[in-house]
């Protein structure tokens, strides 16, 4: 991947965590979106921020 797709990749999942974090408390119980709660949407997010991230920090170490 290149830096670019991955920088793209680090700021959607940041912005979708901040977006599940910004939630009303009435969605926060349940999301048809995700047919998951709320906080196992974030974690899943922020799992996929830590790879995108590492992914990046490799990249940018080998270079």
């Amino acid at each position: 991947m290149k830096k670019m797709e991955l920088m793209k990749e680090v700021r959607a999942h940041q912005v979708a965590i901040g977006e599940l974090n910004n939630l009303p408390p009435s969605r926060k119980t349940c999301n048809i979106f995700f047919r998951k709660d709320i906080k196992s949407a974030v974690a899943s997010q922020q799992k996929q921020l830590d790879i995108a991230k590492a992914k990046l920090q490799k990249l940018d170490q080998a270079s």
